[in-house]
């Protein structure tokens, strides 16, 4: 059956060959707002702008520390346990700058070219894995920092403790909203079904 006749468009696929950036789940989506792809796509977009400004502006601030820590006097002390912590610290926050400006650069390359769907995905990704990266890099500069002060049974509980909140605040706390039901506000929208696929009583996921 033709497009044209009522039946449902076949997904639109933002690269060649593949579902990598299969905006079917962004139509559909847009479809229940009562939005068009593009607007959807830029109200997307600016949200994960705003996102990663605020984790780069920490990643700043623990890169710059880092780095003018390798300069200081006492940082000649450190045995080897102490340098091996610090290395992963600086190592994980240098992979986790790098991840987090990518999006930048993809942007830049790929302006004006009709694949800003492509670019939300990629960014949505590279901000998942940079604040990942993020995790490893405070664990081991609270480490490295409590080793010195306080010593080094004190510094693992420490940063047992900081990957425990990271991990519980970032991840466990997320999934367990997004498994639960969608807001009462989205009731309206689900009764008049402007996204709902025929036979399927489910909404899809509002972004």
């Amino acid at each position: 059956m033709r497009i044209g006749d009522g039946a449902p468009s076949p997904p639109h696929k933002v690269a060649h060959g593949g579902r990598r950036f299969d905006t079917l789940k962004a139509e559909r989506v847009a479809a229940f707002r009562g939005e068009t792809l593009e607007q959807l796509l830029d109200r997307n977009l600016n949200e994960l702008l705003q996102e990663l400004r605020v984790a780069f502006t920490g990643v700043q601030i623990l890169f710059a520390f880092l780095l003018s820590l390798a300069f200081t006097q006492r940082f000649a002390e450190l045995d080897g346990f102490d340098t091996a912590v610090y290395t992963v610290a600086l190592l994980s926050t240098a992979l986790a700058t790098m991840v987090l400006i990518a999006p930048v650069s993809i942007h830049r390359l790929v302006f004006r070219r009709g694949q800003k769907a492509a670019l939300v995905i990629a960014a949505d990704r590279l901000l998942m894995l940079g604040l990942a990266l993020l995790i490893p890099a405070i664990c081991s500069a609270v480490l490295l920092i409590l080793d010195v002060v306080l010593g080094l049974w004190q510094a693992i509980l420490g940063s047992a403790l900081t990957a425990a909140v990271g991990l519980g605040t970032w991840y466990v706390l997320p999934l367990v909203i997004r498994r639960s039901r969608p807001d009462v506000a989205v009731e309206p929208h689900r009764q008049h079904g402007p996204g709902r696929t025929a036979g399927d009583g489910s909404a899809p996921p509002v972004r």
